[in-house]
């Protein structure tokens, strides 16, 4: 009864939340419990752009992994829950996406209490990047205020230098949409 109370109560601070806030993407998910985003695409000036992200942390094999190993390369980093309808319909795009782009691309599953729910995912999908495991979430927190990622999936395009420079809110439009931005990155000045 009290998890019932609580899961109801926490219903109506997101449901508030997302009405103040102007946003109406609650449907869809189901008994998901997250806020989907809407594949909108925000690319940042490059004199606009924060600090590089400072991430590390564990990936789902267990092995270190810290973004700053990536700096020099343009990076796709996709934040992503086995739970969620849209991450599992873009994997594979992604996958064949990093076999065809001088990118790296980097994982962040949020969410998975267990290792083994996000690996299977991985395996059906194919995928061979690595991804770090959070199912707290505690790493979206380093992305900083302005860009951090709010909606799942999301995908960020980080320039050469670790700073992101493109933040897709929701699901990836296109496998074209996310080819082009990663060109346009990687063909700015260092």
């Amino acid at each position: 009864m009290a998890a019932a109370s609580l899961r109801r109560a926490a219903t109506l601070a997101v449901t508030l939340l997302v009405t103040l806030t102007g946003c109406s993407g609650l449907s869809g998910t189901g008994d998901g419990d997250y806020v989907p985003g809407e594949g909108q695409v925000a690319q940042i000036a490059v004199e606009d752009r924060e600090a590089p992200v400072e991430v590390t942390g564990t990936t789902l094999e267990g092995d270190p992994l810290d973004l700053a190993d990536f700096r020099g390369d343009v990076t796709v980093v996709n934040v992503w829950w086995s739970g969620c309808g849209p991450c599992r319909s873009e994997m594979p795009m992604l996958v064949e996406l990093a076999g065809e782009s001088d990118a790296a691309f980097v994982g962040i599953n949020i969410r998975d209490q267990s290792r083994e729910a996000a690996q299977a995912l991985e395996r059906s999908a194919g995928v061979t990047y690595p991804s770090l495991y959070d199912p707290g979430s505690e790493t979206l927190l380093e992305f900083g205020a302005k860009y951090s990622p709010r909606s799942m999936p999301s995908t960020m395009v980080l320039d050469r230098e670790g700073r992101i420079a493109a933040l897709i809110s929701g699901a990836i439009p296109s496998k074209l949409t996310l080819s082009d931005v990663i060109e346009e990155v990687a063909a700015e000045d260092g």
